[in-house]
This record gives C-alpha cells, sequence and structure tokens, in this order.
C-alpha cells in the first residue's frame, strides 16, 4: 500500500513540476531541494501594489508520500513577520490543512486540503494570505496585535509597515546572489499563459486576478491557527 502510495505521488510530482517548468507561474518560481522530487523550493515575488513589493521570499514545500490526497507543508526559509506564519516559517492556512473531522476547528472542509489542489492553488492561497491576514486565529500573536493596530489606524501606525518593509529590503541581495529580477510592476509580475492544449481552456492569466478583489483594511478569516510554541524553535532563517 505504501509503495503504491508513494508511486502514484511520484507521478503526480513529475508532472506538476513537468507543467511548472514548461509553462512558469506567475508569483513564484520553484526548484528541487538536493534533488529530491519530494521536497521543493519556492521563492514567491511579493506582489507589486503591497507591502510586499519587489519582496523575494524563499520557502520549502514538503510532499507526504500520499500526495495528492494529503497536503504538503509549507515552510519559509526567509525571516518573515506575519500573524499566519510561525517564528521558525511554518505556514497555517486552511487549504494545507487535512480534511479531517475536528470539532475544536472552525474550518469549513472547503476550506481545507482536497486532491484537486496543487502547487499553485497553494502559492496563491499564500500570497494572498500575505496581502491579507487572518488575525482571528493567529500563528504569531505579536504580528497579528500589531497588524491590528495598523489596519485599525488605516495605515497610521507605522510599525508593521516598517517591519515588513525592512524585511523586503533583506531579501534583495538573496535575489542578486541567485541572479533573480525581481518583478516590481504588474505587467513585469503576470506571465500570460501560453496557447498550449493545456492552458487554452485557463482564463486566470495572472494571480494577481485572486487578489483584485481583496481590501488590505478588510480581514477575511480563512486560516485557524492557534500559538504552538513547539513552532517557535529555528529554522526560520533570514535569507
Amino acid at each position: 500500500m505504501a509503495k503504491t502510495a508513494t508511486s502514484a505521488a511520484t507521478k503526480a510530482l513529475q508532472q506538476e513540476l513537468k507543467s511548472i517548468q514548461k509553462e512558469p507561474l506567475e508569483g513564484f518560481t520553484v526548484n528541487l531541494l538536493n534533488d529530491n522530487l519530494f521536497e521543493w523550493e519556492v521563492a514567491i515575488f511579493g506582489p507589486p501594489n503591497t507591502l510586499y513589493q519587489g519582496g523575494y521570499f524563499k520557502s520549502h514545500i514538503k510532499f507526504p508520500s500520499d500526495y495528492p490526497y494529503s497536503p504538503p507543508s509549507v515552510r519559509f526559509a526567509t525571516k518573515m513577520w506575519h500573524p499566519n506564519i510561525y517564528e521558525n516559517g511554518d505556514v497555517c492556512i486552511s487549504i494545507l490543512h487535512p480534511p479531517v473531522d475536528d470539532p475544536t476547528n472552525t474550518e469549513l472542509p472547503s476550506e481545507k486540503w482536497n486532491p484537486a489542489q496543487n502547487v499553485r492553488t497553494v502559492m496563491m492561497s499564500i500570497i494572498s494570505l500575505l496581502n491579507e491576514p487572518n488575525t482571528y486565529s493567529p500563528a504569531n500573536v505579536d504580528a497579528s496585535v500589531m497588524y491590528r493596530r495598523y489596519i485599525d489606524s488605516k495605515g497610521a501606525d507605522k510599525e508593521y509597515e516598517n517591519i515588513i518593509r525592512k524585511q523586503v529590503m533583506s531579501t534583495r541581495a538573496e535575489a542578486e546572489r541567485d541572479g533573480v529580477k525581481v518583478p516590481q510592476t504588474l505587467e513585469e509580475y503576470c506571465v500570460k499563459a501560453s496557447s498550449s492544449k493545456d492552458h487554452e481552456n485557463n482564463n486566470d492569466d495572472c494571480i494577481l486576478d485572486y487578489l483584485d478583489d481583496l481590501d488590505p483594511y478588510d480581514n477575511n478569516d480563512d486560516s485557524d491557527c492557534n500559538y504552538n510554541e513547539s513552532n517557535t524553535d529555528s529554522g526560520n532563517e533570514e535569507s
């Protein structure tokens, strides 16, 4: 059974990686870690017109042996200050939670992982979360309180904004070392789908379409995370 699951996961990941390499997607790039198909390094570009514009944020994705039936885990390697990212870099978001019954969890089943999800939908959700955190059940309480002050003051309280902009600036050296040109404008950020058969029916040409309706001063509860001291160990090193 385990070998069958691993074989299916290998096939799914090979197809997904090949698709992304053939048709690069906007907002992020992927590479294998140590040539391991079950561990990817994903570099996320900060979306234009957000606090994260110009940022280059590295994260690691680990896939389970029964992927896509179970969700991957995502941990940022770049130091992140965010209500829904633990101090060690682990991302807490509904789409990464397995669809199990839990009476203490307020998430809807439709918000959790399902086999139709993939790396792109995970990255879309995370990029969306960067711009619009959930402060109702935060992974980082201090960041949540600070973000709430920023929102309630309509941006007048600059503490949260200043930390994010400082972190964005600190990623530029990493991008230069990697030889990566970080997109700064909407035109640079959006990668249009080609006319290949795999994409001819895809109207979702840009991940920023996913963000169009987001109001940075409106909070959306799409993640049920609770602060856990076990997630505050080292591992979220600044790049």
